[in-house]
């Protein structure tokens, strides 16, 4: 059982890693409004961005309010209460998150394909994120509470620590701060792409080279999404508790969305290598090199040192 203590920690930690997704964005919301090719929107598509921006502080005001409460109620102790308050606070939050993310991608999308397509991806995009924020973890949790009744029924032996093996709630706090390592910058170029589209330059790339973008931009969007999955499946699955099933849950999201980030920046790298050298070969060849050394360093050296034993 852990402690709540820890489990506190861990809320915190959690809505931490939500609140930085929501201001990347709305600061991106705010400067979109002062580009060069706002102006030049439908008043359609600009009042939808104005709604993106307020589903973004509907959240952003939802995110931190555990804060403020942990400081003016619980005057900066634990509580049950208190972790109760956070767990709903986060679950709410997820909701206005996942259709501001869903506007921002339909924009993006609204002046590469037009606005069915965009539609479309903008859809998609939210259902993306509701079934990883909402629906998966409803459907473990109906699994769990199936599994706990019957494993109450047995006795499971306590396993002793060796002195240098690491307890599973350290490995659940590795697992969250490398989280929190990578979601930052993550968010951040998902905002520079999203601003990118709205500049004049960008309406001078060839049809290819603005898919492209767009599909890099869908694939960072699809490694946010996975990066913030963690946070909301220990809050509404596992109730804030340390289990082995999350640290295995959380280390698999982790791998996939830095999987979906190499093939994002590497698509970009070839818009921009491409813009810059006209020369359409050269530009593959080049994020093919990129993508390669991302693959090489993040995962097949790992696997190879873990396969020969050599750390």
């Amino acid at each position: 059982m852990t402690e709540l203590k820890q489990k506190v920690k861990n809320a915190l930690n959690e809505g931490r890693t939500l609140i930085l997704g929501s201001e990347v964005l709305i600061g991106f919301e705010f400067r979109s409004a002062f580009q060069t090719g706002f102006d030049k929107l439908p008043f359609v598509i600009q009042y939808t961005r104005l709604a993106g921006l307020c589903l973004m502080l509907l959240a952003l005001a939802l995110l931190i309010a555990p804060a403020t409460r942990h400081r003016l109620v619980e005057r900066g102790g634990d509580s049950q209460g208190f972790l109760a308050y956070t767990t709903r606070i986060i679950e709410i939050a997820l909701l206005p998150f996942a259709l501001g993310l869903g506007i921002d991608l339909y924009l993006a999308a609204q002046k590469v394909t037009g606005p069915k397509s965009a539609l479309a991806a903008g859809i998609i995009a939210t259902a993306f994120a509701l079934f990883f924020w909402y629906g998966l973890e409803m459907l473990d949790r109906r699994k769990q509470g199936k599994e706990k009744t019957m494993s109450n029924q047995k006795s499971t032996p306590i396993k002793a620590l060796s002195e240098d093996e690491t307890t599973l709630s350290d490995k659940v706090e590795h697992v969250l701060t490398e989280t929190r390592m990578v979601l930052p910058g993550v968010q951040a170029l998902l905002g520079f792409q999203l601003s990118i589209i709205l500049l004049e330059s960008f309406d001078q790339l060839s049809s290819s080279s603005k898919y492209i973008h767009l599909v890099s931009l869908a694939l960072i969007a699809v490694s946010i999404v996975l990066l913030m999955t963690p946070a909301s499946y220990h809050r509404i699955v596992e109730r804030g508790e340390d289990t082995e099933g999350f640290h295995r849950f959380a280390s698999h999201t982790l791998l996939a969305a830095v999987a979906f980030l190499a093939l994002g920046i590497s698509g970009d790298f070839f818009v921009v290598v491409n813009r810059v050298t006209h020369a359409m070969l050269f530009a593959l060849i080049a994020s093919i090199i990129m993508l390669v050394l991302f693959y090489g360093l993040w995962f097949a050296l790992p696997i190879y040192r873990r396969t020969t034993g050599n750390y």
